[in-house]
């Protein structure tokens, strides 16, 4: 479904003024539709009587969050255990704008800050960023890159070269990655382009072998690359300088010269049921698969108060934004009674998407799905039953148009409970013993986001154990490029004839936010070896099976290795509170196995000094709040076109060296896989899924999950009529 769109016209707005009551139900709820179109009116009004500028176009317009300790006061979570909330201070309601302006012919970029005050908004700051700094890609510009691709003469006629005709044409725009061939200051996109040979059938079986450049200002096609084409006599053979360096930008950036043309492949490869029936082979859907519901007859066990989520003993606010898609703050646990506070924020903080294929122009290709282009302004409107099954809840989400209007996505996110297996069992073997058998159930809010031609699941999920895991889901079309008769590049497979999928990878940053018991918290490096210095016959370890760990304490803003050998962890504590039993410091341990993946890209290269958080799997910095904000970005606020990495990147904070140790802290976690694609993934593949966790140690006094009740499932029966059972141990019940 499409999106809907709440207009703001001039007209519209002064015959409706968009006076917003003062008060707001939640400091941390998004700006609602009607703001984003009250803060867009004041911003044109602004622009139209004090400034030059002719024209805006809104990029981005979200809350600026209210400063941590405010917002803790006014939710009556104390700053330290056991201890009393701060006093209740004023919270004025912020908005940040990023707009694209023209001043004569030339185009500049603004931020804006905005205070809600006496019911309406008033403009803070206006400030012209630095020549060349470039807010985010929006949808429009992406949408726009297509129409532009697809109406160029130039275009037109290399497709018609390959026997595609105009309206067949269609293309991705890309955020332009690294190429200093052209000017920062101009606002380029990258488009990888493909035949549609009818309506809905997937394009990307069918690659052209030519990427366009345009200018996203002008809307014209600048440029158009040739990528180096293997001989079927190469056999993946070594590359040479001219293969994989960008030439010089020729007074004709359109010359080919003598120049091979590769048409596209002509296979189909649909992923659409109704279409797949028309590809080789045909379609048979499978006819064994017997219908699979959950259900909850007595209803849900969360409840909302507006964006505000209590499920069981866990209670948090949950948000849409257009950059990190889902944004969770203040979540607390309800110890016996005593309200815990765990996180003040939890969040995908950024991504990146570096290609291998070292041939030009393909190492422009690696994308920062969330700060080039927003995670929120891609997500999908969810369908009931299909994307969430069970009983669901939904919340919507809104970013801005470049009008100014609030585009709105009705079910953009997810929330719903599942069965998740066995919490724990334990079963007393001996003749007449008893045992128990508690079933997991978990909370999930959830989101998806489609880029163009790749899908990302987002699961925030919630456990009785008192267990976080933000868990990714990979999915999708591959991205592809043409290859030619006999190609064999040792960059990429193969997954059907002509088409090359590259070898990629995909790293996250997740923001974590910790207030373990309170703001002052401090990160733990534990290690577990071998006891040192001690062989097997020794008196310290004469069996030779003594391993013990040891502990550093994070002091000063750092990133750190993983180490294999002692698989190594990390753990965010509070040292004003100890375990009654353990003695230690009571926190949260970081789990990263499986998702901690080395960047693969040169420590110097295009991709690695542009995202300097995939040099480590952890960062650790003091969090440091001002007038926009505290440190949300680790590649920096403005992504797009950025030549290294920037002042106000992660590597930058933790030069500063501060003092970590009891601090309020923010800890920034790495994580990725890497795809050697495979022909299986082609052409939509299964899900690939890795996960973050933070799970309690010396948190809580023992298993919180202890008074779970084990439950009998009424609705559970025998498989086939023939089974048996020992109805003896079913009155045993080992789930009561």
């Amino acid at each position: 479904m499409a999106p809907t769109v709440i207009p703001s016209t001039a007209t519209e707005v002064q015959s409706s003024p968009h006076v917003i009551p003062i008060e707001f139900k939640h400091p941390l709820d998004p700006l609602t539709p009607d703001e984003i179109a009250a803060v867009s009116f004041t911003v044109r009004s602004h622009v139209a009587s004090k400034t030059e500028i002719k024209a805006i176009k809104f990029i981005t317009c979200s809350l600026l969050p209210a400063p941590k300790k405010a917002v803790l006061a006014y939710l009556g979570i104390p700053l330290t255990p056991g201890g009393k909330p701060e006093p209740l201070t004023p919270i004025v309601r912020k908005a940040e704008v990023d707009v694209r302006a023209s001043v004569r012919s030339l185009s500049h970029s603004y931020n804006v800050i905005l205070a809600l005050g006496h019911g309406k908004w008033s403009i803070q700051t206006f400030e012209r960023l630095q020549e060349g700094v470039q807010p985010q890609i929006s949808v429009e510009e992406l949408i726009a890159c297509e129409k532009v691709v697809k109406n160029d003469p130039r275009v037109q006629q290399l497709a018609k070269e390959v026997g595609v005709l105009p309206e067949q044409i269609f293309c991705d725009g890309w955020a332009i990655g690294y190429d200093e061939r052209f000017p920062h200051t101009r606002r380029v996109q990258q488009a990888f382009v493909f035949a549609r040979y009818s309506e809905h059938e997937n394009l990307y079986a069918h690659p052209l072998d030519f990427i366009p450049v345009i200018d996203s200002n002008t809307d014209k096609v600048i440029h158009i690359d040739f990528p180096y084409q293997y001989k079927s006599s190469d056999e993946g053979g070594a590359l040479s300088a001219s293969s994989t360096k960008f030439p010089e930008l020729s007074e004709d950036s359109f010359a080919v010269s003598n120049r091979p043309r590769i048409p596209p492949p002509q296979r189909r490869f649909d992923f659409l049921p109704d279409l797949m029936k028309d590809n080789e082979g045909g379609y048979k859907p499978r006819d064994d698969i017997k219908p699979l519901h959950t259900v909850q007859p007595e209803g849900v066990s969360f409840k909302m108060n507006g964006h505000e989520l209590e499920w069981q003993d866990w209670k948090m606010h949950i948000s849409f934004t257009h950059r990190e898609g889902i944004a969770l703050s203040t979540i607390t646990y309800n110890d016996n009674g005593e309200i815990r506070p765990i996180l003040y924020r939890l969040s995908l903080a950024e991504m990146v998407v570096p290609y291998g294929a070292p041939e030009y122009p393909h190492p422009r290709k690696f994308a920062f799905d969330s700060g080039e282009y927003g995670m929120g302004t891609m997500a999908n409107e969810l369908s009931l039953g299909c994307d969430c099954v069970g009983q669901i809840h939904y919340l919507p989400g809104s970013y801005v148009a470049h009008d100014g209007s609030a585009i709105v996505v009705k079910n953009v996110i997810c929330i719903h409970e599942e069965d998740s297996g066995v919490l724990w069992k334990h079963t007393d073997y001996r003749p007449g013993g008893r045992g128990q058998t508690v079933r997991r159930r978990r909370l999930v809010v959830s989101m998806v986001c489609t880029l163009a031609n790749y899908e990302y699941i987002w699961n925030y999920q919630f456990y009785q154990d008192g267990t976080i895991e933000l868990e990714v889901r990979l999915t999708g079309i591959l991205q592809v490029y043409i290859a030619q008769d006999g190609e064999k590049s040792k960059y990429g497979t193969l997954v059907a004839p002509n088409v090359n999928a590259q070898y990629h990878q995909h790293l996250f940053s997740i923001r974590v936010d910790p207030m373990i018991d309170g703001i002052n918290n401090t990160v733990i490096e534990s290690d577990v070896f071998p006891i040192p210095d001690a062989e097997t016959g020794s008196a310290e370890n004469f069996a030779g099976n003594g391993f013990l760990t040891q502990e550093t304490v994070l002091k000063k803003e750092a990133a750190r290795p993983y180490d294999w050998e002692k698989e190594r962890r990390w753990r965010i504590v509070n040292t004003a509170r100890k375990h009654y039993s353990s003695g230690k410091d009571v926190g949260y341990v970081v789990g990263m196995k499986g998702g901690i993946t080395p960047m693969f890209a040169r420590k110097n290269s295009w991709a690695l000094k542009r995202a300097a958080f995939c040099n480590y799997p952890i960062w650790v910095c003091k969090d440091v709040e001002d007038e926009q904000g505290s440190r949300m970005w680790p590649a920096g606020k403005f992504v797009p076109q950025t030549r290294g990495s920037p002042a106000d990147a992660i590597d930058s904070w933790v030069r500063g060296e501060q003092n970590i140790e009891n601090e309020d802290i923010l800890v920034f976690l790495t994580v990725g896989t890497t795809h050697i694609p495979r022909p299986e993934d082609w052409p939509v593949m299964p899900v690939e899924h890795l996960s973050v966790t933070l799970k309690p140690q010396s948190f809580f006094t023992m298993n919180p999950s202890m008074n779970v009740p084990g439950t009998r499932d009424p609705k559970s029966v025998a498989a086939f009529s023939q089974d048996s059972f020992n109805h003896e141990g079913q009155s045993n019940c080992h789930c009561n």
